[in-house]
């Protein structure tokens, strides 16, 4: 039996924020509580949130350097890209083992659904922009068998396998090249061994070329509808009906830029536009193929939410938009884990 108010999201940042604030004991971080940021252990218990793709994610280099107070120039000269990667896998490794049975490295939806009937958290491992892989793609493996069971092969810098999203709002999504050569062999290195791809930073071109390429369930993660607000990362009426017609899946990115008509950061965002685009994407969708991708820890969300302690603040508002209990279970985690089963076979 899974418990009412529980949810599975489908994309957060936090193995980025223990990397970057809490590397001498991530673990440790996690489970105390932090200060800082959209997550940790106890506010999870607090939310709801019972498992996610917790996202590898190799920062730009002027980025670090902010976060860190170092000078660029010394950031770019320890800039390691498969060694941030691999200290961010380290970590969720460690958060599995220090748990004493309250969270579990899942490989397949069958384990995610075995965790949420235990109330055990379920962490399973994403890769958010593959600068940190090969070309010919040996790296792919070695992460498989270390947990990785989705990929977003783009972030919004171009790569060996092409150009991600980028770009102001508003703004089309056809903002660059599509996928090189490389690119096309990840898309069918995955289909091989079953792994989701991340439709959520890819530029008109590279969603495209991969809806032709890929015999899975086209998936975004954490992504919006462009129809409501128009940032370049959100997706349009023509993907979300590739998207349908696949059979698919689109994870609601609560943060403020992505929700709101105007673009703005701005926190003073209402928890009513997470509830219009879920909306807006189950009409188009279906019910069956919309959930979360919060994005928390990667983005600012509405003060009203805060972090993921706010949550049943969402679920409430779900319910004053007349979105009743078991479309709610739905888009909290049922549908995730049939697109997970479709797409990774068990």
């Amino acid at each position: 039996m899974i418990s009412a108010g529980k949810f599975f999201d489908g994309h957060n940042d936090l193995l980025l924020r223990l990397w970057v604030n809490h590397a001498d004991n991530p673990a440790s971080a996690f489970f105390a509580g932090r200060e800082q940021g959209h997550l940790d252990f106890p506010r999870m218990r607090q939310g709801g949130f019972a498992g996610g793709l917790f996202a590898v994610f190799v920062p730009p280099v002027a980025w670090l350097a902010g976060e860190r107070g170092q000078e660029v120039a010394r950031v770019q000269a320890q800039h390691d890209a498969l060694a941030i990667a691999e200290a961010q896998i380290a970590i969720l490794h460690q958060l599995a083992q220090a748990s004493a049975g309250r969270a579990r490295l899942c490989l397949t939806a069958t384990e995610i659904e075995q965790c949420l009937q235990q109330d055990v958290l379920a962490l399973v491992m994403h890769i958010e922009g593959a600068e940190m892989l090969d070309e010919e793609l040996t790296l792919l493996d070695r992460f498989y068998h270390l947990g990785l069971r989705s990929i977003g092969p783009f972030w919004n810098l171009p790569n060996r396998f092409g150009v991600g999203v980028s770009g102001g709002f508003p703004g089309s999504p056809d903002t660059g090249d599509g996928m090189t050569a490389a690119g096309k062999a990840l898309i069918r290195a995955c289909n091989q061994r079953r792994l989701l791809i991340d439709l959520s930073h890819m530029n008109e071109k590279t969603f495209w070329q991969t809806a032709e390429l890929s015999d899975a369930p086209l998936v975004a993660t954490h992504s919006n509808a462009h129809a409501l607000c128009a940032q370049p990362r959100n997706l349009t009426n023509a993907q979300l009906e590739a998207i349908a017609a696949s059979d698919g899946f689109v994870g609601v990115n609560f943060g403020n830029a992505f929700l709101r008509a105007d673009g703005q950061r701005n926190a003073d965002t209402s928890l009513n536009e997470i509830v219009n685009h879920l909306c807006f994407l189950l009409d188009k969708l279906g019910e069956d193929r919309v959930g979360f991708g919060s994005d928390f820890d990667g983005i600012s969300v509405p003060e009203s939410l805060g972090d993921v302690a706010g949550m049943p603040s969402l679920f409430n508002a779900l319910t004053a938009a007349g979105i009743d209990a078991d479309l709610q279970e739905k888009l909290a985690w049922r549908n995730w884990l049939r697109v997970l089963k479709r797409t990774w076979g068990q």
